[in-house]
C-alpha cells in the first residue's frame, strides 16, 4: 500500500479560493463565511471552496459518546434522506457551484453507503474517508486516504465507541491486503479520559500495517462539564506537549504537524478558533431529507 503522508486531512494548507479570472473568491459585502450559515447555498456570486465535508448519511452502526453529528441541533435523521441518484446529481452541482476539488466523506458511517461513496468520488480530484472502522475497507484507488478512528486502547477506546469496537478495527487493519492501493491512518480523539493512555495506542498500532496516528482535540458543546472536556485550554496544553512527546519518540509515526500542535497551544488557540480556516476552505454539507444544508461547519 503506498503511503502519501502529506495527504492527511491539513485543510489550512489549501491555496486561497481563487476565481477562474485569477481574482479572489467572491464574498458577501460585510460577512464573514461563519455568519452565512446555508446561505452559502444560494447566494450569488457562490463563494468558492477548494474543499467540502459530506455527510453522506446519517445511518451508523455506533453510537460514540463524543460524536458532534448526532448532538442535539445537527441535522441527523436517518429516516428520509436522499437516494443515491440524488447525493451525487447534488454534489456535482454543488462541485460545478464552489469549486470544489476534495470530498471529505463522512456520516453517521459512508461505508455503510460505500456504492455511493465509490460513484461520488469520481467526481472530486481526491477525497478522504473518515470511518469509525468497523465496515470492511474497500480499494477505490491510491487518490483516497481513509482516517479510520481509534481513541485508545481495548478498554478506553469501547468506553466511549462500544463493546468489541477495538478489537473489530483491529481485524478490519489487519484484512487489507498488500495490494491496497488506497491510503490509510489512525486517528485518534484527544479528550481528559483518553489522555494517559496514548502510547499505549501507539505501541499496539505498530505491529500492524497502520502506517501512522495522528490526533485530533475532543470540542465539548457550549457550558459542557463532563470527564472528556477539559476545564481550560491551559488545562488541555498538557495533552499537547504529550503528542510533541510521542513525535520526538516514535518519529514518522505522529502525523501531526509542529505547526498545527503549536497553534492549539493557550497563546493562539482562541485566535485560530476565533478565525478558523475550516470555514474559509472547507464547506460542510449535511443530508437533511431530501437536500443538502451547511447549518454548522
Amino acid at each position: 500500500m503506498p503511503v502519501t503522508k502529506h495527504r492527511y486531512i491539513q485543510p489550512v494548507d489549501f491555496p486561497a479560493s481563487k476565481s477562474s479570472s485569477g481574482a479572489p473568491a467572491p464574498t458577501v459585502p460585510g460577512t464573514h463565511p461563519t455568519t452565512l450559515g446555508s446561505r452559502r447555498l444560494t447566494i450569488e456570486p457562490p463563494p468558492l471552496y477548494p474543499g467540502a465535508m459530506v455527510n453522506v448519511t446519517n445511518h451508523c452502526n455506533l453510537r460514540c459518546k463524543h460524536c458532534f453529528v448526532f448532538r442535539e441541533g445537527n441535522p441527523n435523521q436517518p429516516e428520509g434522506e436522499m437516494k443515491s441518484e440524488r447525493v451525487l446529481s447534488e454534489l456535482r452541482r454543488l462541485r460545478d457551484r464552489h469549486g470544489i476539488r476534495f470530498m471529505m466523506w463522512m456520516g453517521g458511517e459512508p461505508m455503510l453507503r460505500w456504492r455511493t461513496v465509490e460513484k461520488g468520488i469520481s467526481l472530486f480530484n481526491r477525497s478522504h474517508i473518515t470511518t469509525n472502522g468497523t465496515v470492511p475497507l474497500k480499494d477505490f484507488g491510491p487518490d483516497i486516504t481513509y482516517v479510520i478512528s481509534l481513541d485508545g486502547p481495548r478498554e478506553v477506546n469501547d468506553a466511549v465507541r462500544g463493546s468489541g469496537v477495538f478489537d473489530q478495527v483491529m481485524k478490519t487493519i489487519a484484512a487489507v491486503p498488500d495490494d491496497f492501493r488506497s491510503n490509510f491512518v489512525v486517528q485518534c480523539v484527544a479528550h481528559r479520559e483518553n489522555q494517559d493512555h496514548f502510547e499505549e495506542l501507539v505501541r499496539e498500532l505498530l505491529p500492524t500495517r497502520a502506517p501512522g496516528l495522528t490526533f485530533s482535540f475532543y470540542v465539548p458543546r457550549a457550558g459542557e462539564v463532563s470527564p472528556r472536556a477539559w476545564e481550560s485550554n491551559e488545562e488541555r496544553e498538557r495533552v499537547i506537549d504529550l503528542v510533541f512527546d510521542l513525535k520526538r519518540r516514535y518519529p514518522g509515526f505522529i502525523w501531526n504537524s509542529s505547526r498545527s500542535l503549536e497553534l492549539m497551544r493557550p497563546a493562539t488557540a482562541k485566535l485560530v478558533t476565533d478565525h478558523c480556516p475550516m470555514m474559509q476552505t472547507m464547506l460542510p454539507l449535511y443530508i437533511e431529507g431530501d437536500h443538502f444544508t451547511t447549518p454548522f461547519c
